[in-house]
């Protein structure tokens, strides 16, 4: 049993920030939130050992992190930092009794329930949902991922998954001239190869026949004022990509409750997904695009979610009584 006066820890870590803070219960204390560099530490244990050091908060009664990349086994390694993040280490450089490591998009969905409805913006409409409807999590951002949320009677459970490396859709020759260029980043035309940050940038090189490249903060202001056409031609090809890409998730998963999109790449690209064909994409499924009225799409802006999630994951492991947030 954990002491309840000790406070519980969560951490958001990403490839080159980390973000902590102290949260009561599933309630993160948006006060104590701190951000730190990667690059000034060496490895996380560092990074929560200050935290803890500096905010005098001493030990904790649990800790969960979030890790921008693959979670097995209860070992998380970031995919774009040579960090390592284990249970042991954890609990000895905070003193928790309860410790959890979550992927990134695992900790978003354990959030979804919790997040205000400010923070909720529609892209595409779609029914109210259900008290057990599944929802999905999609983040575009540095990569792509996906996560489905079922939610039963038993609790909230959130697999792990790695489908920003499975393989590109395809359907118009437009669609096979660009798998056949982004082949050439990974030997193997993924969805993360063009559904990213630096897939973006891939888009904009093939819809320019590479007579220019740019930097994705540089191909959204050439889109912003229209001033040229390879740069909305990247910005068609992508976001109908994403739709493509989101309906067959969709079908997979069968999110009744709706899809929820985050990340940065969909934050600069969410005024402009409905115009440049996402809608369409995702629900042009033959026979089935129908059905696929069925699912609401939203894009969520709350920087601190993924604490959230941790808090309430972690909070449903401390709890001896079942909880609809597990």
């Amino acid at each position: 049993m954990s002491d309840a006066r000790l406070p519980n820890v969560v951490a958001d870590v990403g490839g080159t920030n980390t973000r902590v803070a102290i949260a009561h219960g599933g309630d993160v204390d948006i006060a104590t939130i701190r951000r730190f560099r990667n690059a000034a530490h060496s490895d996380l244990g560092a990074v929560l050992a200050t935290f803890l050091a500096e905010g005098d908060h001493g030990k904790c009664a649990g800790t969960c992190v979030a890790v921008a990349g693959p979670v097995m086994d209860g070992i998380g390694r970031l995919t774009n930092l040579d960090w390592v993040i284990d249970r042991p280490t954890l609990a000895e450089c905070t003193g928790a009794g309860t410790v959890a490591i979550l992927n990134d998009l695992q900790a978003q969905g354990h959030a979804l329930d919790h997040i205000a409805p400010a923070s909720l913006k529609p892209i595409v409409e779609g029914p109210a949902e259900g008290t057990h409807d599944a929802k999905l999590v999609i983040g575009c951002g540095t990569g792509f991922n996906a996560v489905p949320v079922f939610r039963t009677e038993t609790g909230r459970y959130v697999p792990p998954c790695e489908c920003g490396h499975a393989t590109l859709p395809v359907l118009s020759d437009e669609d096979v001239s660009l798998a056949r260029y982004v082949t050439t980043a990974h030997g193997f035309p993924g969805i993360e190869d063009v559904l990213s940050g630096r897939g973006f940038e891939r888009v904009y090189a093939w819809a320019s026949g590479e007579d220019r490249r740019l930097g994705s903060a540089e191909i959204m202001a050439a889109i912003e004022d229209g001033s040229d056409p390879d740069a909305l031609r990247a910005a068609k090809a992508f976001c109908r990509t994403f739709g493509r890409v989101t309906g067959d998730l969709a079908l997979t998963h069968l999110p009744f409750g709706g899809i929820y999109l985050i990340g940065g790449m969909t934050q600069a690209l969410a005024p402009h997904l409905v115009r440049f064909g996402f809608a369409e994409a995702m629900r042009t499924k033959g026979r089935f695009s129908t059905f696929m009225e069925r699912f609401a799409v939203w894009t969520i802006e709350d920087d601190y979610a993924a604490l959230t999630g941790c808090a309430h994951h972690l909070s449903g492991l401390m709890d001896p009584v079942p909880r609809a947030d597990l």
